[in-house]
């Protein structure tokens, strides 16, 4: 791998290698140069650089021996990385707890901070998702976020929040429609101008007013 071989003679190492697609290639030489592996979980062959890439690369780099991350490119991608990791449970039949650390605990390791956070110990931050089922479930939804110990979402007050917005925009749609009916009224009841008013006007004002 030439990237690795630049690395030694220049004297430094790679932390990371980020969207290692086709790291299952390499993963001997990216364990004994100390790097860790972020990359996608079922992603391939959809462009030139990734067409040898495979679903069970994460699997497979973990079995090598290296501390593995399951990455997202999105914002969209990144509320259901929970989802992400448990393809590598289909992919290679990693453990769920293993595969659960992929977008917890080893992501932290690679960035140094998980002695604060990317588990559940006391001394921590408090940050915390509360799921309705397995978390690696497609049908998990989070019931409480709390970041720092504080709750940010709460499902249930949530909802109520719905409601109210619901309600609101329910009657904002009905003043304007309101406005609306008003205003057809009116012009309804319009009258035509005197000849001499309408030339006074300059092109284009209308020939009808509102009374």
């Amino acid at each position: 791998m030439g990237s690795i071989e630049v690395a030694k003679k220049m004297g430094y190492r790679y932390n990371t290698f980020t969207h290692i697609l086709e790291g299952y290639k390499v993963a001997d030489k990216m364990k004994l140069h100390g790097s860790n592996a972020s990359t996608f979980s079922d992603w391939w062959a959809y462009k030139m650089e990734v067409q040898d890439a495979i679903p069970y690369n994460a699997a497979i780099m973990h079995k090598v021996g290296l501390n593995v991350a399951i990455n997202s490119d999105d914002a969209e991608m990144a509320r259901r990385l929970n989802q992400e990791a448990a393809k590598v449970v289909k992919y290679g039949g990693v453990s769920e707890e293993e595969a659960l650390k992929m977008v917890t605990l080893n992501p932290a390791k690679m960035l140094y901070v998980d002695d604060r956070v990317g588990s559940l110990k006391p001394g921590k931050d408090g940050d915390v998702v509360v799921w309705s089922d397995h978390p690696l479930s497609i049908y998990a939804k989070s019931l409480y976020t709390i970041v720092d110990g504080t709750i940010y979402f709460d499902r249930e007050k949530d909802a109520k929040l719905q409601e109210l917005v619901d309600v609101e925009r329910n009657r904002i749609i009905r003043k304007m429609n309101g406005e609306k009916t008003r205003r057809r009224c009116c012009c309804s009841r319009s009258t035509q101008l005197p000849d001499h008013t309408y030339l006074q006007r300059s092109w284009p004002q209308p020939r009808f007013a509102c009374n």
